[in-house]
């Protein structure tokens, strides 16, 4: 019996340190999303897209995003969806645009992260912008536009990857 208590507070003893790592890891993280969302400098990286409607969910290759700055929002998203009005230049598919002049709303959820809300006043592209982050940097953002159905993006916020 003796044995077995000293087992046990061994092997607690062992993985304590552990499991404070991984903690101390998670609070980085945490500090990390919550500096990139407060200065407004971040990407956002679609994974996978949920169209509305009968459309399937796709998995993305990791090169669509959403950067977001405090003075533009770019977008270079796909499309996967019902469109009303189908654009002039067959090149200009998907969620793609530049705007200098957007709402930027951030507010703090309860149980932790952040609902971004970014309505662009520049573009046709899209009305509004819903960002959702949690604090693992985690994210879904919807997208609802003028002529088109929603969709849904899942992916995650990173820093900006200035360019040399």
């Amino acid at each position: 019996m003796k044995n077995m208590l000293i087992a046990g507070v061994m092997a607690l003893a062992i993985s304590l340190p552990g499991f404070t790592s991984a903690q101390s890891k998670s609070d980085e993280k945490k500090t990390a999303i919550t500096n990139l969302i407060n200065n407004q400098t971040y990407v956002f990286t679609a994974q996978s897209s949920i169209p509305a409607g009968p459309s399937p969910d796709r998995q993305l290759n990791g090169n669509y995003d959403l950067t977001v700055t405090k003075d533009s929002v770019i977008s270079y998203l796909p499309y996967f969806g019902r469109v009303y009005t189908a654009p002039m230049d067959p090149t200009k598919g998907g969620i793609q645009f530049t705007s200098t002049k957007f709402d930027y709303k951030v507010t703090e959820k309860k149980k932790g992260g952040w609902t971004i809300v970014i309505k662009p006043r520049d573009t046709d592209q899209a009305s509004q912008l819903i960002l959702n982050v949690s604090t693992a940097g985690y994210s879904s953002l919807q997208v609802i536009g003028n002529n088109r159905q929603p969709i849904l993006f899942n992916g995650t916020v990173d820093a900006r990857k200035l360019k040399k």
